[in-house]
């Protein structure tokens, strides 16, 4: 991190479930100084406009995810049915502004205060870093000590000390925070805030996480939202039933 003292809100995967995204922002209220979003802000959810015009209002830092990529071109042969299916649905619903700002998004890595930010991984927009084997390019061939990454969905992330890679998730008791996790700075790390919108890791409650620069600390945070209500819209707007039913499962 670099050496000036911010706080950086960290982002990513909100695919357009608006509903978690203000739970997120309203959990974090006064704890960030900057705000990043490592894509995938649409895709999957019932509030594509809603979301793109919130980020925007709010200037965050954003890159672009594979479900961005695929809304602003309408190319989504690698997506399984449903999630086609969604970027079809989304596509016909964006706002012609909110579709060139998808379009604009530039993809990672990208660099700001002594941090690599990317969606998938440092050389592949697309992969995912789910295993030690799999962070290792990453951990290796990033320009910064500390990347964050998403796509995965899943909270925690890898640190490579002593040339040994260690992953770690955030040690949540029940509904309390996990306390903040210092950096070592003789370590490297891949760091995931996790999904706003369509958590994958077993907790269903919207993530993020807060980086202290000042302290090299990271804060992983999650928060409950009215998930029904989301279901619902989903429902209303006719996407694909696993896409709905998941939201619950955090699966």
């Amino acid at each position: 991190m670099g050496a000036g003292m911010a706080r950086y809100l960290f982002i990513s995967d909100i695919h357009a479930n608006l509903t978690a995204l203000e739970a997120v922002l309203a959990t974090a209220e006064g704890l960030w100084d900057h705000a990043v979003c490592l894509g995938d802000v649409v895709g999957y959810g019932p509030d594509p406009n809603e979301v793109i015009d919130r980020i925007v209002k709010l200037g965050m830092t954003s890159i672009r995810g594979n479900h961005d990529r695929a809304a602003a071109t309408g190319v989504c042969d690698s997506f399984n049915p449903s999630a086609c299916a969604a970027i079809e649905w989304t596509r016909g619903r964006l706002r012609t502004e909110n579709l060139r700002w998808l379009q604009a998004l530039p993809a990672g890595p990208f660099s700001e205060a002594g941090m690599v930010f990317v969606h998938g991984s440092v050389e592949d927009e697309d992969e995912y870093i789910l295993s030690a084997d799999e962070a290792e390019r990453s951990l290796e061939q990033s320009p910064a000590s500390i990347t964050f990454f998403g796509h995965t969905h899943v909270q925690g992330g890898f640190r490579l000390r002593d040339e040994r890679i260690e992953a770690f998730r955030p040690p949540f008791a029940a509904d309390a925070e996990a306390a903040p996790m210092k950096l070592d700075p003789a370590a490297r790390y891949l760091i995931n805030p996790g999904s706003v919108g369509q958590p994958r890791d077993g907790d269903p409650r919207a993530a993020f996480a807060v980086a202290d620069t000042g302290r090299r600390a990271i804060e992983f945070r999650r928060v409950a939202y009215d998930i029904a209500s989301v279901q619902e819209r989903m429902e209303g707007a006719g996407l694909p039933e696993p896409l709905v039913l998941r939201l619950a499962f955090g699966r």
